[in-house]
């Protein structure tokens, strides 16, 4: 007899992570493999974060802090909506947790009842539908198609609400696709749920500084300032200042389920170490020229990779307008043959085969709910991105054309 609980049964382990795993388990065998799976910069925390979380520490700094985080954390957290987002909030309004995924985990815990629905546009960030699951909600995935530039549209917000609908995710720049939403298309989605007041909005702005070509970052906030009462903007500082291990992530929104959020951190983990919430308040009230260098650094990343793909037959790349990845179309590989004889079915087979005979770990698209795709993160030096291309291509090189149908 089983003594897992039953609820564990519909949740998968994370792909990304396994991915990597799976990257690792072949270098300990001495193969050489470019890890593309895990979405974390390659640059070291900045000197002046690491100091101010040194000196915290030495200076006894160490104990248990408020459960939603300490005040001058908080408060440099209002500021920072403040100054960037043109957003008013106290710190009554701020909760601070270990990263923004525990955020969203402790957002959907205070408010998912059995069987409510949580709208997902794909691809999606691999955690969103296996957090609603595992907590009794029901992902609803509504797919968002290239031509879309993988954002979701109005008319397919208003095809997915149901009076079950608690909550909408959305994430701009997004993980998987990099897709960003302007102004204007978060207004019109805003106009679609201000008819819904049942429904929740959960904005993951996590990316929020790393956008390309010059566009400007619109937060949810700022282009639906009529759905503040619902609206929980999620951020962190693991991406922007390369803090990805010391997990801070925040999130402000209503009073009452900030509320909610810390009396459910309150019983589980307590509070983030207090010479973390150091780091973090360093990162956001010191000098904030690294985030210019690291945007700078990914962009140049990204033009390489869009590059790379664009001269390999039967794989594709929207170019990417924020974040670190890049979701590789792979339609053109399914029904090819690898030189093993394997027919490549799906993008779980191409990521598969990418792996084995390509020495590159990517994470296959039904992971992120839209097929068929890989993924990459570009987060890693020039000239890994540019081996791992070079491997990509010599791979595909060696396929076998698809069949004919007789």
């Amino acid at each position: 007899m089983s003594y897992i609980a039953s609820r564990l049964s519909a949740v998968k382990p994370s792909a990304s992570m396994a991915v990597s795993q799976a990257a690792k388990a072949l270098r300990a065998t001495g193969i050489d493999v470019i890890d593309l799976g895990l979405g974390e910069p390659d640059f070291s925390t900045p000197s002046h974060i690491i100091d101010a979380a040194a000196v915290a520490a030495r200076a006894g700094d160490t104990l248990y802090t408020a459960a939603a985080g300490t005040p001058a954390l908080r408060a440099a957290i209002a500021e920072k909506f403040r100054r960037e987002n043109g957003l008013a909030y106290t710190p009554d309004d701020i909760v601070v947790a270990n990263g923004a995924k525990q955020i969203i985990f402790n957002a959907l815990m205070a408010t998912l009842e059995p069987g409510d629905e949580v709208i997902l546009p794909a691809p999606y960030f691999v955690s969103y539908p296996e957090m609603v699951k595992l907590l009794g909600g029901v992902p609803v995935t509504v797919p968002c198609a290239a031509e879309h530039r993988f954002r979701l549209t109005p008319e397919a917000l208003e095809a997915a609400i149901t009076p079950r609908t608690k909550w909408l995710i959305l994430n701009s720049p997004g993980n998987p696709s990099g897709a960003a939403y302007p102004a204007a298309a978060l207004a019109a989605l805003g106009a679609v749920l201000a008819k819904h007041p049942q429904v929740l909005i959960l904005s993951d702005e996590i990316y929020e500084h790393i956008l390309f070509d010059g566009r400007p970052f619109t937060s949810f906030g700022q282009a639906c300032p009529a759905l503040r009462d619902r609206t929980l903007i999620v951020n962190g500082v693991s991406k922007s200042y390369a803090m990805t291990g010391w997990r801070v992530g925040y999130a402000a929104g209503p009073a009452p389920l900030v509320k909610a959020m810390a009396t459910i951190q309150s019983q589980s983990c307590t509070s983030v170490a207090a010479p973390c919430q150091a780091a973090a308040l360093a990162a956001l009230t010191g000098p904030q020229d690294c985030i210019a260098t690291f945007r700078a650094a990914f962009e140049r990343r990204r033009d390489l990779v869009v590059a790379g793909v664009a001269g390999i037959p039967g794989l594709t790349l929207l170019p990417p307008e924020g974040a670190f990845y890049a979701y590789i179309g792979c339609a053109g590989l399914i029904g090819r043959t690898t030189p093993g004889g394997t027919v490549l079915a799906d993008d779980a087979t191409v990521a598969a085969y990418l792996l084995a005979e390509g020495r590159v770990a990517a994470v296959p698209g039904a992971a992120y709910g839209l097929s068929p795709y890989v993924r990459i993160s570009t987060a890693t030096a020039d000239a890994t991105l540019a081996e791992a291309i070079s491997r990509i291509a010599a791979a595909v090189a060696r396929l076998s054309p698809a069949k004919e149908p007789r």
